[in-house]
């Protein structure tokens, strides 16, 4: 079955470059390419703007990047492979002809540009370039009615290296021309109705905002009498990311993506003021809470999922594997992405329901300096330093520095965390091609687990009464200790404007020393009360993780038809070991418990094992660009994984290996640009350990999944996603209960679930400082085949419906400019306690609001989580549960210098 499934996908690979050689040879598009003399001596102190050309025809000089002009945008975008050309400010200035709007950069002469028009809209991508504010955050030109005859002038990023410039014209096509200057590019816009006014004085540039009423009327009484006003807002990205590399390893738009992808920003972290991973993600739809993020470790079920072996959790940083995730947010995470639904095909063995990648912030060509301090409830304090700018005055040499430190309470009793976290990074652009950078991090960590409460009492009622919810059943004095070191590399080479290679290494390590540690049980005595069987952990446990990543990609051309290769290797070491020492613990009443009772005698010989899981991936990606709107994708994995485990009190060891193929098939139609509609099929594959009755090897459980949707840009500051997807887990271990078989001694691999759903998304903003991130889920996650328990049962803590909404309004005006508030809904519908569905945790809805205030550099907000103070369960924890936050009050003061 692998060799044909290989062979499909490399026979349909083949027809499509043979395909699209066949079209190239029989239609040959051609390309109007000019050259042309640079006009930068125009004297633009006067404002008086000389003959100009139309921008069809107009080309930097021959010592410049080659320009090509054509009517329609290519199917290859141009400028792949280079450097970034960074657009630092954008500036409006009334002309003798209409106005002029200039795209400030010293390195214009590297950026290409391509123009076309729809209906009254003339609209010019400007490849190779970003707009970027000397902060380095990403910023929105916008000019509505700068003059008559033209409603609305736009400049914005559309995606990782290009910049799109709209001019909307009232009745008519507008008239756009290009300038070559010192200054950057200047495109001059005028209209049949501003032909002959005379010109008018310089305006305002992005940073700059006036009030509507003080805009002048464009009427041609006004344009005479007085200036016109333009009224121009600079923008952040906001709630919207365009692109993301997480689900092709290539810098791509979302809307060219067969596949759901989830994005929370670095704005939604701040104006929620998430700490945790838990907050944050729960904003992403399809992704449900596992485990409480007062747990030593966070984990996350999506589409219906999830995976309880640490090294095969799909977890990633900036692309690389991650074996676990702490519960707590670092202060120098950037952003979250989710790509929901398998990504074996990109990542390797993995979470068939999705992969959950963090994205660290990177440093910053100019100086920036940001220092935050949080208070809150339950005696929360958090603090944050985050420092960036060049080290050398040619900016080749740059360092980003975060430092972190959090102490804080629960409204558990005795369960405290104290976390400290250093990440440095530095990058050097070694030349215009060539750059490194290099990351560490350092994270010190003590917490007091919450290992949460008996069912009786909670869920199920007590005769003596509910549970306080602040209950807390372990020992004050026991202490979850965590360090963990990362070091890592990012190297990249551009041999050529269209080809490249990165590679990338991480080295990682966890060491747990943890003293005390109590278990809480399953059952309660017969009086409901005392709480019994309860034990004590003296544990040692620790890992080393290596990761490196080559990826080779270009970008060519078979006849007319585009292509966008990647081919790489992923190699990994996962080496982990756990000794455990247990001594049972004296029994605590669950109504007034007595701390610190004297334990029972050691076993010595509870567990102790070391494992060492080593994987190579060799995998291949085709982005194809069969039309202007049609977007094909290709891709397929092939791992290798070998597992060896050592049991040192038995004087045991057992290894296993195996193999696994993971191909994608995905392709996207946009009918009109803004829309985008695609299916994709995908695969996925976990190695599973142990052996069956028989004594063979376990075969890796597989994943499939089909998946159609539509994604929407509603304007380009808010789009959407709708997914409508079938996800099958096949080879799932249940019991074994043939006949001659010891009963619940082994497993047969004949298990199968299923998770059928839909996801809605909608991120952005809808006006101007109004941003919203709205998401749907419907998910029916339920048992196909089990020896155990009924088919039909739905999975654990998968809830048929959940809803996040949040939304913040910023006013851009006045006096009371910078003043916001923000309010949010987060509602999660019931969720089965267990495979038998047995007992269901109770649907909830939460609400949290935000108040804040931001004037230049300094920045003040309150956030209130839970604001009615809904009682409800978040997550389970052991055969427990634990309960959610209660009302929550946190204030933070922010200044950046």
């Amino acid at each position: 079955m692998k060799r044909k499934q290989l062979s499909k996908i490399l026979l349909l690979t083949s027809f499509v470059w043979l395909w699209s050689a066949m079209k190239a040879t029989a239609t040959e598009v051609p390309k109007l390419e000019v050259q042309s003399k640079s006009i930068a001596s125009v004297l633009r102190n006067s404002r008086s703007i000389k003959e100009v050309r139309q921008l069809s025809e107009i080309k930097f000089p021959s010592t410049s990047a080659r320009m090509l002009v054509q009517s329609q945008t290519p199917s290859n975008p141009p400028n792949l492979g280079r450097e970034i050309v960074l657009i630092t400010s954008v500036k409006a200035n009334a002309t003798n002809k209409g106005v002029e709007i200039v795209l400030e950069t010293t390195q214009g002469t590297r950026l290409q540009v391509t123009n076309r028009s729809t209906d009254n809209n003339f609209i010019v991508d400007v490849s190779g370039g970003q707009l970027r504010l000397p902060s380095g955050d990403a910023f929105t030109f916008r000019s509505e009615k700068p003059l008559a005859g033209i409603t609305e002038i736009t400049v914005t990023n559309i995606d990782a290296n290009t910049v799109r410039v709209t001019v909307v014209g009232e009745k008519a096509l507008p008239t756009v021309e290009l300038f070559d200057d010192n200054a950057g590019l200047v495109f001059a816009v005028a209209s049949a109705a501003t032909a002959t006014q005379p010109p008018q004085q310089p305006q305002t540039s992005q940073t700059e905002e006036k009030p509507a009423s003080e805009t002048p009327q464009n009427t041609p009484s006004a344009q005479q009498d007085e200036p016109i006003e333009l009224v121009v807002t600079g923008e952040q990205d906001g709630y919207r990311v365009p692109n993301t590399s997480v689900g092709t390893r290539t810098n791509t738009p979302l809307r060219d993506i067969p596949q759901s992808i989830q994005i929370v920003p670095q704005e939604v972290l701040r104006d929620q003021n998430a700490t945790t991973l838990s907050e944050a993600l729960k904003n992403a739809p399809g992704v449900a809470q596992v485990q409480t993020s007062r747990a030593p470790f966070a984990r996350f079920l999506i589409r219906g999922f999830f995976n309880f072996d640490d090294n095969n959790s799909n977890y990633l940083r900036n692309g690389l594997r991650e074996g676990r995730l702490e519960p707590e947010l670092a202060p120098n995470v950037e952003r979250i992405e989710v790509l929901s639904g398998p990504a074996s095909v990109l990542y390797g063995t993995g979470n068939l329901g999705g992969t959950i990648n963090i994205v660290t912030k990177q440093p910053l060509r100019d100086p920036f300096y940001a220092v935050d301090a949080t208070i809150g409830s339950y005696d929360f304090y958090r603090g944050a330093i985050d420092l960036s700018g060049p080290l050398s005055d040619s900016k080749t040499l740059l360092y980003r520095l975060n430092v972190g430190y959090l102490n804080s309470g629960s409204f558990v009793d005795n369960v405290r965390t104290e976390n400290f976290t250093i990440a440095p990074v530095i990058r050097w652009d070694i030349s215009e091609r060539t750059r490194i950078t290099l990351e560490g991090e350092y994270t010190d960590r003590s917490q007091v687990i919450d290992f949460g409460l008996p069912l009786v009492g909670t869920v199920f009622p007590n005769p003596n009464g509910d549970v306080p919810r602040n209950r807390y059943l372990g020992n004050p004095d026991g202490v979850f200790s965590i360090e963990q070191y990362r070091v890592g590399y990012r190297l990249e080479h551009q041999f050529s404007d269209n080809w490249s290679i990165q590679q990338a290494f991480q080295w990682r390590r966890n060491r747990d020393d943890t003293n005390e540690e109590y278990i809480p049980p399953g059952s309660l005595a017969t009086d409901n009360r005392t709480v019994t069987n309860r034990g004590f952990f003296d544990r040692d446990e620790g890992s080393d993780s290596y990761d490196l990543n080559v990826n080779v990609t270009g970008k060519f051309l078979t006849g007319s038809i585009g292509h966008q290769l990647v081919f790489g290797v992923d190699l990994n070491r996962f080496d982990d070991f756990a000794d455990y020492l247990r001594a049972p613990a004296a029994p605590v009443d669950l109504f007034n418990p007595v701390y610190g009772q004297p334990l029972g005698p050691f076993r010595a010989d509870f567990f102790n094992v070391r494992n060492l899981t080593d994987t190579l991936g060799i995998y291949i990606q085709d982005q194809v660009t069969l039309a202007e709107n049609l977007k094909l994708l290709l891709s397929g994995r092939f791992d290798l994984f070998k597992q060896s485990t050592e049991d040192l009190l038995a004087n045991t060891e057992s290894s296993q290996s195996g193999d696994g193929f993971s191909p994608r098939v995905g392709i996207v139609y946009q009918p009109v640009p803004p829309i985008s509609l695609y299916a994709s099929y995908s695969r996925s594959f976990t190695p599973v350990t142990g052996t069956s009755f028989e004594g063979d090897l376990f075969q890796p459980e597989k994943g499939t999944q089909y998946e159609v949707g539509v994604k929407a840009d509603l304007n380009n500051r808010l789009s959407a996603t709708l997914a409508l997807y079938d996800l099958t887990r096949s080879g799932v271990l249940t019991a074994d209960t043939r006949p001659g078989v010891p009963l619940n001694r082994f497993s047969i691999q004949t298990g199968e679930q299923r998770s059928k759903g839909i996801e809605l998304s909608i991120a952005g903003e809808i006006l101007p400082g109004w941003n919203i991130i709205v998401g749907y889920a419907y998910t029916d996650a339920r048992l196909t085949e089990d020896n155990t328990f009924p088919v039909g049962n739905q999975l654990i803590l998968a809830p048929e419906n959940a809803v996040n909404f949040w939304t913040t309004y910023e006013i851009q005006r006045g006096s009371w400019k910078g003043f916001g508030v923000g309010a949010g809904l987060f509602f999660v519908g019931e969720r089965q306690g267990d495979l038998g569905n047995t007992y269901q945790l109770p649907s909830y809805l939460r609400t949290d609001a935000a108040i804040f205030y931001r004037r230049d550099q300094f920045r003040a907000a309150l956030n209130f989580r839970n604001l009615f103070d809904v009682k409800y369960f978040e997550a389970i924890f052991a055969p427990g549960v634990t309960y959610g936050e209660p009302f929550t009050v946190q204030g933070t003061i922010s200044w950046q210098f």
